[in-house]
């Protein structure tokens, strides 16, 4: 197996010269699939080693959104149907199965360790809300590219910061609780956050993104938990299948986005990407120092790092949908959700090894 993933490798460096190629001699129809395959096997190629085969799937997305960028009519629509009527449905999806992997004894941790939950939650709903008015100041992107920036930041903390969490050594159990509660409370946090901020430049209807959210998150959750509470441990299929699920559908959500906003995407790219980078490292970096100077301990602060970092790109473009804005607004999730898990692995593998000082 270890020469196929080798083989890969020698291949992607291959690619990445014919892609310099393309671009210098003009060879721009030969550069979309030669990003394709470039990613396809760096992806397969990175499985070599533990310690870079969680890139993996973030290099597939990114293998994924190359084809959108270069052949976005096969995303756009299968026939008369619009992809963009999968986005709601695939989410859903996603937080039944958030559901089912969830019991009431994942709220302890709320009664247990109070105060690590409230500050995971205060600087969850502040430090990436205010960041992202920040980065629309200074980079002055169109209003509805700004407004996604805006909604990612409001939006609650993804599943993916559970995985980081474990990989990085961080408290899972926090974790764990973090990510529910921010996701519970945002039905009413993220629309305050985006009536405050984005209002002015999208119009806000405050009652229609709470109800878009409940209909989004809150209501399949509850299913999921009624359906662990009624069968649990009778079906482990489930369970396995899950994750495949997941990651599958957020693959899809945002190859559909970027098929649906390719030339709103191509005219601010650059920035788009360097503005989201900005803001998901601030993340990590505002939300660990703010935990390390309220006391808390070093796996806690790892923790409500991610928490901060990591935001629930699937749901921002969700509701980037539901706006009716998903070609505009929906870019900025987009942009964050496959970058966020890139520099999310690299930050928990390089913690993974260092171990943790005592407090």
């Amino acid at each position: 197996m270890n020469f196929i993933f080798k083989a890969l490798l020698v291949l992607s460096l291959v690619m990445l010269i014919l892609l310099i190629s393309f671009l210098v001699l003009g060879f721009e129809s030969f550069v979309w699939p030669g990003l394709m395959v470039f990613f396809l096997s760096v992806s397969g190629g990175v499985r070599i080693h533990r310690n870079s085969k969680g890139f993996s799937f973030s290099l597939l997305v990114f293998a994924a959104v190359a084809a959108a960028l270069g052949y976005p009519g096969v995303f756009i629509s299968w026939g008369r149907f619009e992809t963009t009527n999968l986005i709601v449905p695939l989410l859903q999806i996603i937080m039944f199965g958030m559901g089912t992997a969830m019991s009431m004894a994942d709220f302890g941790a709320v009664v247990r360790n109070p105060r690590a939950v409230m500050i995971g939650l205060i600087c969850q709903f502040t430090i990436m809300p205010m960041m992202g008015a920040l980065l629309i100041m200074v980079f002055d992107f169109p209003p509805e590219i700004a407004a996604g920036i805006i909604l990612v930041g409001a939006s609650p903390s993804g599943l993916a910061s559970n995985v980081m969490a474990y990989i990085g050594k961080a408290n899972l159990a926090l974790s764990v609780t973090l990510t529910t509660v921010s996701t519970l409370l945002a039905p009413l946090i993220t629309p305050v956050w985006m009536k405050v901020l984005g209002d002015q430049l999208v119009p806000i209807d405050f009652w229609a993104m709470m109800w878009g959210i409940v209909k989004i998150t809150i209501i399949p959750i509850m299913a999921g938990l009624i359906f662990n509470r009624l069968l649990h441990g009778k079906t482990k299929w489930l369970d396995r299948a899950m994750p495949l699920v997941s990651m599958g559908g957020i693959a899809m959500i945002i190859t559909i986005i970027t098929a649906a906003g390719r030339d709103n995407l191509l005219s601010v790219g650059g920035l788009l990407i360097l503005a989201s980078l900005i803001h998901n490292l601030s993340g990590y970096l505002l939300g660990f120092w703010s935990c390390r100077m309220l006391g808390l301990d070093v796996r806690s602060c790892r923790t409500i790092a991610f928490e901060v970092g990591m935001q629930n790109a699937g749901l921002a473009s969700g509701l980037a949908l539901l706006m009716g804005k998903v070609a505009t607004v929906g870019l900025a999730p987009a942009v964050f959700g496959p970058m966020m898990n890139i520099t999310g692995s690299s930050l928990a593998i390089w913690w993974r090894d260092r171990t943790v000082e005592s407090d």
